[in-house]
């Protein structure tokens, strides 16, 4: 099964694994992919091996691994759910992790997230940031990419703010709305794992993967709105009116449209940080050429993750 550029893409047949895993196959890489939806191969649009998920029996996970040069791990969850929880993903993780360096695995390219921290309040960001000294502490050769939100034509963020702009007479900023995001376009994100898969050199290195553009929150919504030629009307409300606000249209939707926490990070301008962009796309380019299709329709991360198969 080995080939001298074989990739584990953990999710491809999901979102940015699905992009990472089209341009690493046009470059001539063998893929395979660990994923909880085997039966959406037709996503890719060229044949990879799929292995399914088992964290409780790993040993069957490991054939996935063996003869692999590389492991691209996107494996996360946005929220708890069911038996799914953020502990339980640190440990899968770590297992993901043991498994590859056993199998003789060389370079981890990891997706994180920007300002993860193991002293953050918030589990998400802790998380990820344990997930990420897990990482270091492999030995193995590695990249953690950080982005902050990944702008696409199948993102949820983006896609969603549009949605709600289409139906919705009024759309409700929590505080301020003057917290920032800096959104990095996905085939720009596929590109960097991409040319981390492809890096030859040893150690480890940490990127923010963020575009070109930051964006205050009501400004982005602003933006969304007149890029669709679509009136909006602002109503500044405390967060737990807004949060209160999504529960309800959540339970209609059938989704968990944005949970506390991200509401927390938001408005602490988690999705920002300083520094040059990684990425050349600019989201108000990428709306303009997309504005007839964004917010069609809702994107549900339960459809997606957890009721399709």
């Amino acid at each position: 099964m080995g080939s001298p550029k074989c990739a584990v893409v953990t999710g491809a047949f999901s979102y940015t694994g699905k992009y990472v895993t089209r341009l690493l196959l046009r470059r001539g890489w063998q893929v395979r992919t660990l994923t909880n939806h085997p039966g959406r191969r037709d996503t890719i649009g060229g044949a990879i091996d799929a292995f399914r998920y088992d964290f409780e029996q790993p040993e069957r996970m490991r054939a996935a691994l063996d003869g692999a040069t590389t492991l691209i791990n996107t494996y996360w969850i946005r929220f708890p759910h069911g038996r799914a929880t953020f502990e339980r993903a640190v440990h899968n993780s770590g297992t993901l992790i043991d498994l590859a360096v056993d199998a003789g695995v060389r370079r981890i390219v990891h997706v994180s997230i920007a300002n993860a921290s193991p002293q953050s309040p918030l589990a998400y960001y802790q998380g990820k940031a344990q997930v990420e000294d897990l990482v270091a502490a492999s030995g193995l050769a590695h990249t953690i990419l950080r982005p902050t939100v990944i702008f696409g034509a199948e993102d949820i963020l983006i896609n969603n703010i549009a949605w709600f702009v289409r139906h919705f007479p009024v759309f409700a900023v929590p505080g301020n709305g003057r917290y920032g995001l800096r959104p990095i376009y996905v085939e720009d994100m596929a590109r960097l794992m991409a040319d981390a898969a492809d890096d030859d050199g040893a150690g480890g290195r940490i990127v923010n993967a963020v575009g070109p553009q930051t964006f205050a929150f009501e400004e982005l919504v602003k933006r969304i709105a007149a890029q669709m030629d679509v009136r909006v009307r602002i109503a500044h409300v405390p967060p737990s009116v807004a949060y209160a606000a999504t529960r309800v249209t959540g339970w209609f939707l059938r989704d968990v449209v944005l949970t506390w926490e991200e509401y927390l990070g938001l408005m602490d301008n988690l999705l920002v940080v300083d520094g040059p962009a990684a990425g050349p796309t600019r989201l108000t380019q990428w709306l303009g050429d997309y504005r007839k299709q964004v917010g069609r329709h809702y994107a549900s991360e339960l459809e997606r993750h957890y009721r399709l198969t």
